[in-house]
């Protein structure tokens, strides 16, 4: 029988899920004159994002009139990842999308598409990420997940990576835990279920799950991957080509957008539980990272060769050559 924390769990859940397919669209935004305001080359945007707090500076940004201010009509979409809506974004469909930086790197470093980082969204800190257990499990600290199954939201990308990264001091490897996809909505009925034996979450869906009585067996923005940049917004090298000034003039919008997330917390948590349903009171709590004001691609590095590290890539990627001039830079 289901606990009463676990049904509340569900609750929000099922609430984030409406919510964002509420913010999804079956078509790209409407075609805009050629000549924008202010001379644009483009006016309306579709701008991929997740239900997730790193997509709070672009929120806020539209919350606060600043995209408007810059003669940008923006409309949102909910996208897993860069790769799952590679053709629209290639095409010209969805305009700007954010991506975690192991996603990005691996589009340009597999030659699947040359991007270009607009602006930096989110730098891990403790309590954002994390493997969660079920409350009797035995598993108790990091090196006993070896032969063990970890779900995680998709493979080669973000949390194999960081799970990887803790499980190398232990003298671990990749390839001694099994890694399975599950999305995060439906990780903790996988733990319920014993279909995993553990899985790794983010915010929203890590505090919700603690909630429902799951354990935090490791934190995953500790350690070597304490501040490691987690995501960013970006667009491809040919749409930053023809769209100059409208790339611009969205950087700086989102730069306003990203100093607010990054110092007003109040308004921070209201943006975050208005688009994830996610209890105000909770969102005042829960661990969001830090927002980034500016755009540095030594730091991003750190992604690039830690994917290199453990194999995503075969030669290193420069993040320097994908980072766009513009507001931050």
């Amino acid at each position: 029988m289901e606990s009463g924390p676990f049904r509340a769990w569900l609750a929000v859940v099922g609430t984030i899920l409406v919510t964002a397919a509420c913010t999804g669209v079956a078509a790209g935004p409407a075609p805009s004159s050629g000549a924008g305001s202010g001379g644009l080359e483009k006016t309306s945007l579709l701008i991929g994002i997740s239900p997730t707090p790193s997509s709070a500076g672009v929120f806020i940004a539209d919350r606060k009139g600043f995209f408007k201010e810059e003669g940008l009509t923006v409309t949102m979409e909910t996208i897993q990842a860069p790769q799952a809506v590679m053709p629209r974004i290639l095409n010209g469909d969805i305009d700007v999308f954010k991506g975690s930086y192991v996603s990005l790197i691996n589009v340009q470093g597999s030659g699947t598409a040359r991007l270009k980082i607009l602006y930096d969204a989110l730098q891990a800190s403790p309590g954002i990420a994390g493997v969660v257990v079920p409350q009797d499990s035995e598993l108790q600290k990091a090196q006993d997940l070896k032969d063990k199954t970890i779900a995680v939201n998709s493979l080669n990308n973000l949390g194999t990576m960081s799970v990887s990264a803790h499980l190398k001091p232990y003298g671990l490897t990749p390839e001694q835990v099994k890694f399975v996809v599950v999305d995060f909505q439906n990780q903790l009925v996988a733990l319920k279920n014993k279909q995993v034996d553990a899985a790794w979450m983010v915010e929203p869906f890590l505090s919700s799950a603690q909630n429902a009585g799951v354990r935090l067996l490791l934190d995953t923005n500790t350690g070597p991957t304490d501040k490691l940049p987690i995501d960013g917004w970006a667009a491809t090298e040919d749409w930053v080509r023809q769209h100059p000034k409208t790339a611009a003039a969205f950087q700086r919008a989102l730069a306003k957008g990203q100093a607010l997330a990054a110092t007003d917390r109040v308004l921070l948590a209201e943006t975050v539980a208005g688009y994830t349903q996610t209890p105000k009171e909770a969102a005042m709590t829960m661990a969001m990272g830090t927002f980034p004001t500016s755009l540095n691609p030594t730091r991003i590095q750190r992604v690039s060769d830690l994917m290199f590290e453990f194999g995503y890539l075969k030669n290193k990627v420069d993040v320097a050559s994908m980072v766009a001039a513009g507001p931050g830079r």
